[in-house]
């Protein structure tokens, strides 16, 4: 078994179910357990190509048999099942799932960067990951000095009336 961190974001319909069917999802992958989350977080649109509603991001770790590339497809195949559509970058979407950080995995191929070459730049992946990992290390991945220099400003914790 090998612990993953996943993250995962949504800004169509029901921002807090979507998040909440996804990581039950994840949970029944073949060999999966989520063992860990953030609290959500509410975060505007960072480096979108239009005018969107904000985000509900979220950090989850799960232990996993599946290879990295089985984690991936579970996760891709969860999106598609929750309607997402993948027709322009970083447009809206009923949800998200990034996998982050793999434990001892590095990869860096066209299906497959680990660790996600963009997590260490969004301050909306790592405010929720800090509140999993205070140290400021995520499986051996150091995110302190990115989360330092980072705009945080626009990302806050999620209170539901």
């Amino acid at each position: 078994m090998n612990k993953a961190i996943l993250g995962l974001g949504s800004n169509l319909g029901k921002r807090k179910e979507n998040i909440t069917d996804a990581v039950y999802a994840l949970g029944r992958l073949p060999g999966t357990t989520v063992i860990a989350s953030s609290s959500l977080y509410e975060t505007k649109p960072v480096d979108v190509p239009n005018e969107q509603n904000d985000y509900l991001n979220e950090c989850v770790i799960v232990m996993t048999e599946l290879s990295p590339r089985a984690l991936l497809g579970g996760c891709l195949g969860i999106e598609a099942a929750m309607g997402r559509e993948r027709k322009i970058q970083h447009d809206s979407r009923t949800i998200d799932i990034d996998l982050l950080i793999y434990e001892g995995a590095v990869s860096n191929d066209t299906e497959l960067v680990l660790p996600h070459p963009q997590m260490l730049k969004r301050a909306f992946v790592l405010v929720p990951l800090s509140e999993i990992f205070s140290t400021g290390v995520a499986l051996d991945v150091d995110f302190s000095k990115e989360l330092s220099r980072l705009d945080t400003s626009g990302i806050d914790l999620f209170i539901n009336n």
